[in-house]
């Protein structure tokens, strides 16, 4: 079994957040921070590494970036992939280490999401129950030797609306519907979930920021009457074969960084792990009989090195951060009460493998927190302790540099707005009060807000 590399100590939570400029607030990811804004500026490893750590860094990254190949091949460490899958390589659905976007066009394969399944109760461990045929993803891949699942096509119903001040506003409302299903009909109970991949810059820090720091910021009855409820989500650990508090992912489904690249390598690519050793197929769509790449795929150490890549990529600066609009927009963030769950700053403990992780002040600008977030963005899916509309408080950290490495800037989990400012607008549940308080200023110091968030 993996060893128990990435468990995590105490930190204390910052300073409160402040409308000024703070000492050294365009530090993001606190001395783990690059000062990058080209297309490549999530790809960096964090300052504060050094030896084989910084080696195996790219190492990491070949095995994150480079396509995996079908079975039996002469390339034995990159062979195995499918034979059911989503994408052929990690970073083709974090493309550049960033974020993916939903189909672009009819007919169009997915760059970087993918659709959750699901049928109503609780697997072994509490988790959603898979679709009995299709499992807990739509695989819209497949190596020649196998017939794909299927796919599905996405298309927009657009919705008109006001400002108070009289400013017209468009959104769009994606509707989803699966086409070409090869192995029969859904259930007709299916529960159905898209999933865009999201940046991954700052996770490790993330995952040294301790439980009790998380958990001291849920009010799951919202007793202090605010209106915001934050709860935690509890989550199988494959590693201690026990629930631990999910903090990745758009439901927190996932406790460590280890499982979920684990996870995600199952999948998303079709790669067998000593974590998950089955293929990802089930017993209707014939996988055993067909060629693999070993009774694991990639190997503990491999694996490991993946986890050391997407734990140490650095968070890039700030830009403009002492810039008077850019203030006034901070100051309107604080006072519009987006600050309630986007938890702006967080002092990490101390990492027991990566010393450049420890002890940092970060601002990443989450509580890794469930909130609901109103009917309008419910996806119906309960994913462990997430109810159908409750999702994970995203990190805001390097989102205004989405536009610069990914060329585009669809937001949310399924990538249904185009641009920051849509994202507010189809808030709702707990954050509905800051949502109104959004549209209820001026345009212009609507503008200031989003120029704030465009320098994080």
């Amino acid at each position: 079994m993996l060893i128990s590399a990435f468990f995590l100590s105490a930190c204390d939570i910052g300073s409160p957040f402040e409308a000024s400029p703070e000492e050294g607030e365009e530090l993001s990811g606190g001395e783990a921070t690059i000062f990058d804004v080209s297309r490549n500026a999530f790809g960096f490893q964090a300052p504060g590494f050094n030896g084989d750590d910084e080696l195996l860094f790219f190492v990491g990254n070949s095995f994150f970036n480079q396509n995996w190949v079908s079975a039996p091949a002469s390339t034995t460490a990159r062979d195995g992939l499918g034979p059911l899958f989503n994408a052929r390589s990690c970073a083709a659905c974090h493309f550049k280490d960033g974020r993916g976007q939903p189909p672009t066009f009819d007919g169009a394969l997915a760059e970087g999401m993918l659709l959750r399944l699901s049928v109503p109760g609780t697997n072994a461990v509490g988790g959603p129950k898979p679709e009995p045929t299709y499992g807990g993803q739509l695989q819209d891949q497949s190596l020649l030797t196998i017939m794909r699942e299927g796919g599905y096509q996405v298309r927009y119903e657009e919705i008109s609306g006001t400002y108070p001040d009289g400013t017209p506003y468009t959104l769009r409302k994606p509707i989803y519907e699966f086409t070409g299903l090869q192995y029969g009909d859904m259930a007709p109970d299916v529960m159905t979930s898209p999933r865009v991949g999201s940046q991954i810059i700052g996770l490790g820090l993330l995952e040294a920021i301790s439980e009790a720091d998380i958990l001291s910021q849920a009010d799951e009855t919202d007793a202090d009457g605010d209106g915001i409820s934050g709860k935690p989500n509890y989550v199988w650990n494959r590693e201690i074969q026990a629930a631990s508090l999910g903090r990745f992912g758009w439901k927190a489904n996932q406790p460590t960084l280890l499982q979920q690249t684990a996870e995600a390598f199952n999948g998303d690519v079709g790669i067998k792990t000593s974590m998950l050793p089955e293929e990802n197929c089930s017993p209707v769509q014939g996988c055993d009989s067909l060629p693999d790449g070993g009774a694991i795929e990639i190997d503990d150490d491999d694996l490991l090195k993946v986890v050391l890549y997407v734990s140490s990529l650095a968070v890039p600066a700030r830009r403009d951060w002492e810039d008077e609009e850019v203030l006034k927009g901070k100051s309107l963030f604080i006072e519009t009460g987006c600050a309630s769950c986007h938890t702006p700053k967080w002092t990490t403990g101390q990492h027991p493998r990566f010393e450049a992780l420890s002890n940092q002040l970060i601002r990443p600008y989450t509580d890794l927190l469930l909130h609901d977030m109103g009917a309008e963005l419910a996806d119906n899916r309960p994913d462990y302790q997430a109810t159908g509309r409750e999702w994970r408080t995203p990190p805001l950290w390097g989102i205004g540099l989405i536009p610069t490495v990914n060329r585009h800037s669809f937001f949310l989990h399924d990538g249904r707005a185009r641009n920051l400012e849509e994202a507010i607008l189809w808030h709702g549940g707990e954050a509905e009060a800051a949502r109104e308080a959004f549209k209820a200023l001026k345009e212009s110091d609507r503008q200031k807000l989003i120029k704030f968030l465009e320098t994080l």
